[in-house]
């Protein structure tokens, strides 16, 4: 059956959202271009985009709504239901989930009583699997919130998300501290964090996502190549990240060995 049209925001609150709306958009040359940082603002309101805000998107931005929920259901950030206070994804991709994530997620699941994309009685924690992190260097990645924990166990997991339902302050292995799922997306889209030191907490990329930066600045020891199988290593293993495959190590060609030079192309029919 047709929904009926989703009701409108009470008249404070609309006031509210719509004077943060029209700063973003005039972020824009176009206004459609605001769209994805508005569904952030309204889902900073009611924690999801609910078709309430949707309406308020469209109107604003002149879209239809049907425009409007067509980028609301494509971007997995933006939650269609409500959700808990700390959004909890765990990478279920296929390093993470090799290293461990696997058994997290299933960990997770019974632990809390909620299966994917569910929330928990309290409203505090909502599950979800993640298809990657883009922190494969520190797998297995647990992230709430958008924040990273790293290296993560199904117990270290399990403490985590008992102290996230307790209230208890957990800090993430990098990156700013956390704070609600609310005002996450307020954050993404544009305004400020004003809590103090939260911008200079926020860090940057782990030692392991570094090494081959420092490699190339020669900051740090060349890995070891090792030959060809049955060949003698060229050179004695260093201090350090070690490169032990051999199916990477660089074989030679016809057009780098000169014991078996290619000579020349030959005719067609040759």
């Amino acid at each position: 059956m047709p929904q009926l049209p989703a009701p409108g925001y009470p008249a404070e609150v609309r006031a509210r959202l719509e004077a943060d709306a029209k700063e973003v958009i005039a972020r824009y040359p176009g206004s459609r271009s605001a769209l994805l940082p508005l569904l952030h603002l309204v889902q900073s309101e009611e924690g999801y985009v609910s078709r309430t805000g949707m309406a308020f998107c469209a109107e604003l931005l002149d879209l239809t709504t049907a425009e409007v929920n067509a980028v609301a259901t494509f971007y997995t950030m933006y939650r269609r239901r409500p959700s808990g206070d700390y959004q909890v994804g765990v990478c279920t991709n296929t390093l993470c989930a090799v290293m461990g994530g696997d058994a997290i997620f299933d960990r997770l699941k019974e632990h809390l009583g909620v299966g994917n994309d569910e929330t928990t009685e309290d409203g505090k924690v909502t599950l979800e699997h993640i298809e990657c992190n883009a922190a494969c260097d520190f797998a297995p990645v647990v992230m709430v919130n958008w924040e990273f924990f790293d290296n993560q166990t199904p117990e270290s997991a399990t403490r985590l998300v008992d102290d996230l339902i307790a209230g208890r302050t957990v800090e993430p292995t990098r990156g700013a501290p956390l704070c609600t799922y609310k005002d996450t997306a307020r954050i993404l889209a544009g305004f400020p964090d004003e809590r103090p030191g939260a911008v200079e907490a926020t860090g940057g990329a782990g030692p392991a996502s570094l090494i081959g930066l420092k490699l190339a600045r020669g900051e740090a020891p060349h890995a070891r190549v090792v030959g060809p199988r049955g060949e003698v290593p060229r050179d004695e293993p260093h201090k350090g990240a070690e490169h032990l495959s051999s199916h990477d190590a660089p074989q030679q060609t016809s057009a780098s060995d000169p014991d078996h030079p290619a000579g020349p192309a030959a005719e067609e029919g040759e």
